[in-house]
């Protein structure tokens, strides 16, 4: 797997896998219709690929999926702010493998940040998996960090 940043050409392709990865967060303890913002809107994921934040996940020639990422510089860091893999995907190592890509992608950042919903139990589990640490509970949310000197758990995916 690789990641580079989204085609034009291929934004209503990964607005499609978004609405279908996302979807399938009522297996997990979402409620239906209740999914990040702009997870279905092909303008938002336009701006996002813009402005150098929207990242395709590519296997070999296929796209499976995708990433909003915001490095930040001068902070050393970079917020995770959404992956998704297409759910046609799902259960495949290949979330395991994007999340790998990022941090791969930006060898400057000491610091990996995300957050996501306390309900989800699956990417609650996945990131803690990857040794990711919670560092604060709030208004529903788990924000997890985690630093480059600690190891992800899973490796040597290519």
């Amino acid at each position: 797997m690789y990641i580079v940043k989204a085609e034009a050409k291929q934004i209503e392709k990964i607005v499609t896998m978004s609405i279908r990865a996302f979807e399938t967060d009522v297996n997990v303890g979402g409620v239906k219709g209740e999914c990040p913002p702009g997870f279905d809107s092909v303008e938002w994921h336009k701006q996002m690929a813009r402005e150098g934040y929207l990242y395709q996940a590519m296997i070999e020639n296929d796209l499976v999926g995708a990433a909003i990422v915001f490095p930040d510089e001068t902070e050393n860091s970079v917020y995770i702010g959404r992956i998704f893999i297409d759910s046609v995907y799902h259960r495949k190592g290949y979330g395991i493998r994007l999340m790998d890509c990022i941090e791969k992608n930006f060898p400057w950042a000491a610091e990996f940040h995300l957050d996501t919903p306390c309900w989800n139990e699956r990417t609650n589990a996945f990131y803690k998996k990857l040794g990711y640490r919670i560092i604060k509970v709030e208004d529903g949310f788990v924000f997890y960090q985690k630093r480059k000197s600690e190891p992800n758990t899973i490796r040597n995916f290519t």
